[in-house]
């Protein structure tokens, strides 16, 4: 068992691994900026450690002093949780040409499924379904490229290789618009990414955004724990989760998960990963493959009663999986909320002391959060402060505890998303279920 883990993240997930770690009997060393001195995880953590000022370039983002931390603390280990250096291959492998074990999955693998051309590739072989697309890169050969337009069908996406985050992509519906879409995708993705390489697929134009969680070890071993929906989002940010996905039947979880899961052994995949797809008409289409914990993998540990975050040590320890497919089973339904330190209205960030919190309880709740009273949320990182998990025995148990959770939750002095999300949990169309990555934006009268 690994004996000491470096924390390379801030916030709640920071926390999150915190905890995992404590349940195993591992030792941490808790990574932080000067904003984030007096955060409650550096409090609990056994060690920790200053490693730059509150920029994150200069310190979260900062290799070098990351390394350095779990060198002079002895740590055997490096947790990077989910954003900045999580998906960085260059990171995961300076990690271990240091001597340390990264907590994800090796480089090689997350260069690979990092690149959306070549991780398209790959998810074919394993026979994932996918967008149809250019099946490559787009060239110089207009001729060539108006030709694949044409036989996919307006509208098509134009999308960075490299991108994320919603950046890097532009609907055509013309062919008159083609050509100077591809440029300007092109430009955005060098100066984003320092890397320009652009592919073309369909644009699926009323998508639901449902994604597999999957867990693998170093041993050849892969599973699936089912799928969560992530439709309800904003500038492609997600704001609600659930699992199971409504409308999604245990037949239909089952062939996709497996695909998945067969994808993950053919490429050697280690630890936890979530791979990300399109679903509209019945029909699942891969997307890209996040090589990381994600936010919303509460869900999925509600349902399904498995820690993720344990499960990630200890397949960094070298150990196999604990579970075979067969243990796998989906009990109820969970929800989770974002709450982020934002103004519902305009979702300008709102930083500042927080001069009152209380947490919500009561049956089938859970709060993950790092915020305390009289803690001050720094104006330098992502606004996310806290989810709010509410798990029932059926999705409309779980919505109800869900808006009581929200009417109990308390965070004073600055301001939260709190109200949008309790407007959600009263909308007739999300209360069905099945709304589309559209839907949000346009009930709001952004788009």
């Amino acid at each position: 068992m690994i004996e000491k883990v470096v924390i390379a993240n801030r916030g709640e997930i920071a926390l999150r691994i915190q905890r995992a770690c404590r349940t195993l009997g591992i030792k941490t060393v808790a990574l932080h900026s000067e904003a984030d001195r007096d955060a409650k995880y550096v409090r609990l953590a056994d060690e920790s450690v200053c490693i730059g000022p509150p920029s994150a370039a200069q310190s979260y983002l900062n290799i070098p002093a990351v390394i350095s931390a779990a060198e002079v603390t002895d740590a055997v280990a490096i947790h990077p949780g989910y954003g900045f250096l999580s998906e960085n291959a260059d990171f995961a492998e300076r990690v271990e040409q240091s001597g340390f074990i990264f907590i994800g999955p090796r480089a090689e693998t997350i260069r690979l499924m990092g690149d959306k051309i070549s991780a398209i590739k790959t998810m074919k072989k394993s026979g994932v379904p996918c967008v149809p697309g250019s099946e490559g890169p787009l060239d110089n050969d207009d001729k060539k490229t108006f030709k694949i337009a044409a036989d996919i069908g307006y509208p098509v996406l134009i999308k960075a290789s490299g991108g994320g985050g919603g950046k890097g992509m532009r609907v055509v519906h013309s062919e008159a618009a083609l050509l100077n879409a591809i440029a300007l995708t092109r430009a955005e993705a060098k100066a984003a990414f320092n890397n320009d390489t652009v592919y073309m697929e369909k644009y699926l134009e009323n998508p639901r955004h449902i994604e597999f969680q999957i867990l693998a070890d170093e041993h050849g071993n892969a599973i699936h724990l089912g799928e969560r929906d992530c439709s309800l989002q904003r500038r492609h940010q997600k704001v609600v989760e659930e699992s199971p996905a409504p409308g999604i039947s245990e037949k239909v979880r089952s062939r996709i998960g497996e695909r998945c899961a067969e994808a993950c052994r053919r490429i050697g995949y280690r630890g936890a990963g979530t791979f990300e797809f399109l679903y509209e008409k019945g029909e699942f289409y891969f997307i890209e493959m996040n090589t990381r914990i994600q936010v919303e993998h509460p869900v999925t540990e509600m349902v399904t009663g498995i820690d993720i975050v344990k499960q990630q040590l200890l397949v960094a320890s070298g150990e196999k999986l604990a579970y075979k497919q067969k243990d796998i089973e989906m009990r109820g339904h969970a929800m989770e909320c974002r709450i982020n330190a934002e103004d519902p209205k305009t979702f300008m960030p709102s930083p500042g002391r927080i001069t009152q919190y209380h947490q919500p309880g009561g049956p089938g709740i859970r709060v993950d959060s790092h915020i305390y009273n009289n803690y001050v949320v720094p104006p330098y990182y992502d606004s996310m402060i806290g989810k709010l998990i509410a798990h029932g025995d059926t999705r409309e148990i779980a919505m109800a505890r869900m808006r009581i959770a929200l009417s109990e939750m308390v965070v004073d002095g600055i301001k939260t998303n709190i109200p949008l999300q309790q407007y959600l949990f009263n909308d007739a169309a999300f209360q069905t279920g099945g709304v589309n990555i559209h839907y949000l934006e346009k009930r709001l009268g952004l788009s």
